[in-house]
């Protein structure tokens, strides 16, 4: 067996030790051999070993690229947030026209991390034509297809992951989005079987939340909050969140942001093509507005950017872990904002749409960094989104988001997101306080009530011309990768509006919690 084949062979068994030992000899008796150094970043990477990794790779890379090279080369830079360099490597390897399903995967997995779910299709595709019997290449291509507006294949390949594996939870999850649930193809009894075989939290999360979609889909509703519930309650738990980790973040920006901005802060970057941020709570009309303003021939959607928050973190020089936190916020006060703005625009460009004047930031999230966003960028238009309080605190409850995210950690109980609410609402008074008419606050309701003199509105605040094809979001066939897919691709109507009093008993705490603070619920 060759040293090549040894390494392999030791890769695939996790014998890391071994395949390392074998792949450095290779290196050393045939240095001009790129497999030796590829083999050995795999088991680096495999290892965990990331920043060791990553050199091994660039050495196979640069003695002549080959698409398996390139494709893991892009897996190690999209963990290093380096998404330019990424894309470049994985449309390369994919452009070589050659790879086997794992490649395939590899490549379609990167363009996917970058928001470009139309272009991962193909190399899904190829993967299951190379491994028809991987469910994790299927699932991959399920997704897709459902991001992309290909329902009827993404419910086929989901099916074909559940009949080989029953309980597979996050088949079973993705399908309960595709459309609406009812009587007559009944899931829940194959959800409720699956739910008694699930072993693992995450899949009884899962089922569970799939559970809950088609309950309410069928007008169950004590059936479906019983599972919301019980799913919310145990993951919690998991996840050993505590309200005051938020509150010590809302505290801390209105800190840094109490008296205006930082003393020693500069000008920003005053970029003609400044983006257009949509922002607030989720699950209160931000895909829906992302879709109308890209519905726009001027305009195109970057999706869900991590590019602010990373410019904040890169320039407050904090060592923490977590992109966020209260340490990060206040050592921010000593970041210049044209250095932050051009960090932000740096990042981004690796997402803006081709051809497109200009681009929209779609992260909810952002609304906490409006103080930095418009002293980085000062031409920025900014975007929150209200909706009535208990349609938003019933919304964030119902939709299971990435559950291992900080940002969406608060979801889990109703009287935390009452809480976060409440402190939301506080911060979006004080950024209207300090930057008055900079944010455009509309509400989801009126949308939904005048759609057309909204819409008006929103592209008036934009800077941009009116145009009819923004009634017309609905015939936007680009991706979408959040919950609201299926509805965003539906003419505007008013199902979601007060949608919380079918559940309005059981959310009485959550009412009662916000009526004591103040905030109307009328």
């Amino acid at each position: 067996m060759t040293l090549e084949a040894q390494a392999r062979a030791a890769l695939a068994r996790g014998d890391l030790a071994q395949a390392a030992q074998a792949a450095q000899q290779l290196a050393m008796t045939r240095p001009d051999d790129p497999a030796g150094y590829f083999l050995l970043g795999l088991a680096a990477a495999e290892a965990g070993q990331v920043a060791k990794a990553l050199p091994m790779l660039e050495h196979a890379v640069a003695r002549g690229p080959e698409a398996e090279h390139l494709a893991q080369y892009a897996r190690l830079l999209i963990l290093l947030r380096r998404d330019g360099e990424a894309g470049q490597a994985a449309r390369q390897a994919w452009a070589m026209g050659q790879g086997d399903a794992r490649t395939f995967d590899t490549i379609g997995c990167v363009l996917a991390r970058l928001g470009d779910h139309a272009a991962s299709l193909a190399p899904f595709e190829a993967a299951v034509a190379g491994e028809p019997d991987n469910l994790d290449y299927r699932y991959n291509l399920a997704a897709a297809c459902g991001f992309t507006g290909r329902v009827e294949a993404a419910a086929s390949h989901y099916e074909h992951i559940l009949a080989a594996d029953p309980g597979n939870a996050r088949a079973h999850y993705g399908l309960s989005l595709l459309s609406r649930q009812t009587e007559a193809a009944n899931p829940v009894p194959r959800l409720e079987a699956a739910l008694a075989r699930a072993d693992r939290p995450e899949d009884a999360l899962r089922i569970r939340y799939a559970l809950a979609k088609s309950h309410e889909d069928m007008g169950h509703a004590t059936e479906a909050f019983a599972h919301l519930s019980a799913a919310n309650a145990a993951h919690k738990r998991a996840i050993g969140y505590d309200f005051v980790q938020d509150e010590a973040i809302f505290d801390a920006i209105e800190r840094l942001f109490a008296d205006g901005p930082p003393s020693g802060w500069g000008a920003g970057l005053e970029s003609e093509d400044a983006p257009i941020f949509v922002t607030g709570m989720p699950r209160t009309g931000t895909t829906l507005v992302d879709r109308i303003l890209s519905s726009h021939p001027l305009v195109g959607s970057a999706g869900e950017l991590q590019a602010m928050p990373l410019a904040v973190k890169q320039m407050a020089g904090t060592r923490s872990r977590l992109v966020i936190d209260p340490d990060t916020i206040a050592a921010s006060a000593t970041a210049d904002p044209l250095a932050m703005g051009q960090a932000y625009m740096a990042r981004a460009l690796h997402h803006r749409p081709e051809g497109k004047a200009r681009f929209i930031d779609k992260l909810p999230a952002n609304f906490l960094y409006i103080g930095h966003i418009l002293h980085a960028l000062p031409r920025a238009k900014i975007i929150c989104l209200r909706r009535h309080p208990m349609d938003t605190i019933w919304s964030n409850y119902k939709n299971l988001f990435a559950s291992q995210s900080t940002y969406y950690a608060y979801s889990y109980d109703l009287i935390d997101i009452a809480r976060y609410y409440a402190r939301f609402d506080r911060l979006m008074a004080l950024w209207d306080r300090l930057f008055p008419g900079r944010v455009l606050q509309l509400s989801y309701e009126a949308l939904v009530a005048d759609q057309e003199g909204q819409t008006r509105r929103l592209l008036d605040h934009a800077g941009l011309a009116w145009d009819a094809a923004c009634l017309s979001f609905h015939e936007n066939d680009a991706a979408v990768a959040t919950p609201s897919a299926a509805q965003v691709r539906q003419p505007l109507n008013a199902d979601a509006v007060a949608r919380w009093k079918r559940h309005e008993k059981a959310l009485a705490p959550a009412r009662d919690w916000l009526t004591s603070q103040g905030i109307s619920v009328d």
